[in-house]
């Protein structure tokens, strides 16, 4: 199981500690377009992605969709602010394909958490996974070529990207799809 491996990568937990959390995780299935979470909703569930690509967008003031982030198989996935705060998220995440999840309430969470301190562990590696992959994003943006920032998605996810929309793609570049048409056809 994914999930199993993803959680003993931490060395964080003994194996019934993984077995017992696994019990606290539901199934949940979802298709291409729906979404996980929208805007003005709560997000109360954290998610592991057992199959499918997401993405995690925002509107723009014009009514433009900015797609700032792809979740593959094996990620975590969460409104992270909503569930945080407790308040309406400010982002959709939308599944890109048919897509399988294992989900997690926030209240099995704090009941994982009172039980064992490697719980408050793994929650504060994962808060610095995001600070970390949020900060690489700015960077990337700022520095990268948008040439450079495709093919780094590129190397990191090979058998998704292809699958995702040119649209999907060129917003999370910050580029038009016909900038987008250009690199594709030069990395190829």
């Amino acid at each position: 199981m994914q999930l199993k491996l993803f959680l003993a990568q931490f060395n964080l937990f003994t194996e019934t500690e993984i077995e017992e959390a696994i019990l606290l995780f539901s199934k949940k299935t979802f298709k291409k377009g729906s979404h996980f979470v929208r805007e003005g909703e709560k997000c109360s569930e954290v998610a592991f992605i057992e199959k499918g690509v997401f993405r995690s967008f925002y509107m723009t003031t014009k009514g433009d969709e900015m797609t700032y982030c792809f979740r593959f198989p094996g990620d975590m996935m969460a409104a992270y602010s909503a569930f945080i705060t407790g308040k309406g998220s400010v982002e959709y995440i939308q599944a890109l394909s048919d897509a399988e999840l294992l989900v997690i309430p926030k209240d099995r969470i704090d009941d994982l958490l009172a039980k064992s301190p490697a719980w408050i562990h793994f929650l504060k590696i994962m808060a610095e996974q995001q600070y970390l992959e949020l900060e690489g994003r700015v960077f990337q943006l700022q520095r990268d070529s948008a040439q450079e920032r495709y093919q780094n998605l590129i190397e990191e996810q090979p058998e998704y990207v292809r699958r995702i929309s040119v649209q999907h793609l060129a917003s999370y570049l910050g580029i038009t799809q016909r900038h987008l048409s250009r690199i594709r056809k030069s990395v190829v």
